[in-house]
């Protein structure tokens, strides 16, 4: 399935020294005296997608807290990668050969002897995990780091600044979205996951170049419509579900009664861009959202 590994890490990047900052997919909403702002993040980036567009850094120092996916205080938990790693090792007695496909099997024995990777430290885990493991890999050899990522560049920023930071979901919520795949979701997602990453230096620039630009219509185009075609129930829970658990809380944040407070809302932009898009939401609220160049 084309794109589906870059969606995960869009939802989840090209060797080029860029001259100019990324053109941000940033908008404003409005609700009398109280304002919101949107920033879509890209989650791995490189150092050459810095420093920022003025107007990123404009919002910043106009808001009071900001909000994640996840806090910063989940994401620095010194149990987090224990905790995922346990929901990611099998229960059911059997090894990751023996509940895969032969077909993906043996796919990813050839991408094995091909990066020079071995399988055998693989056989404890469920398939999410190691489609998450190989993508992850493959964004690293390519020159990106989670890192550098513009949430964690942000949390920082909030962090230095001792600005208030929250989270929309709970780490363990976003385990369970994985953990929670049927056995032949996750197989199908593992096997498409080796046919992405046989062009992975060519879907990355894409989607990367994409958010550099700020063009939200190619990140749907190149990645949102392909996952809701090919698989319509996992776009609904990775994208959709989560978009609509989000809304009653930026409906609060701008239907408080504290007049005059702001916020800054940073996710991956694909929960931004799209019909299905929290930038949509929130304007079929009726509320005023504008886009900030």
């Amino acid at each position: 399935m084309k794109k589906l590994v870059l969606t995960w890490w869009l939802v989840l990047c090209a060797g080029l020294a860029w001259a100019q900052a990324p053109v941000p997919l940033l908008w404003k909403v409005s609700s009398g005296s109280n304002s919101m702002y949107l920033l879509g993040s890209f989650h791995l980036l490189k150092p050459t997608d810095y420093p920022l567009a003025p107007s990123v850094d404009a919002a910043f120092a106009d808001v009071q807290q900001l909000y994640f996916e996840v806090s910063p205080q989940e994401m620095e938990s010194a149990d987090l990668a224990d905790r995922m790693s346990r929901a990611a090792l099998r229960n059911d007695g059997r090894s990751l050969q023996q509940a895969l496909p032969p077909k993906t099997w043996a796919a990813l024995r050839a991408y094995a002897a091909k990066t020079g990777m071995p399988l055998e430290p693989l056989q404890p885990f469920k398939p999410w995990f190691v489609a998450l493991a190989l993508t992850l890999a493959e964004f690293q050899k390519l020159g990106f780091s989670p890192a550098l990522g513009l949430d964690q560049h942000l949390m920082q920023a909030a962090a230095r600044s001792q600005k208030p930071t929250w989270g929309l979901e709970t780490a363990d919520a976003q385990i369970q979205l994985l953990d929670g795949l049927d056995t032949a979701t996750q197989g199908d997602f593992l096997a498409e996951t080796l046919i992405d990453l046989q062009d992975m230096p060519g879907q990355t620039d894409t989607l990367h170049r994409a958010w550099r630009e700020g063009d939200a219509n190619a990140l749907e185009r190149e990645s949102l419509a392909d996952l809701r075609a090919r698989f319509p129930a996992l776009y609904t829970r990775l994208i959709v579900d989560r978009n609509r658990a989000w809304l009653p809380q930026l409906q609060a944040l701008l239907d408080g009664k504290k007049a005059g407070a702001r916020a800054l809302v940073v996710v991956g932009a694909l929960h931004l861009v799209g019909s299905d898009g929290v930038v949509r939401m929130l304007a079929d609220k009726g509320y005023r959202v504008e886009r900030l160049r």
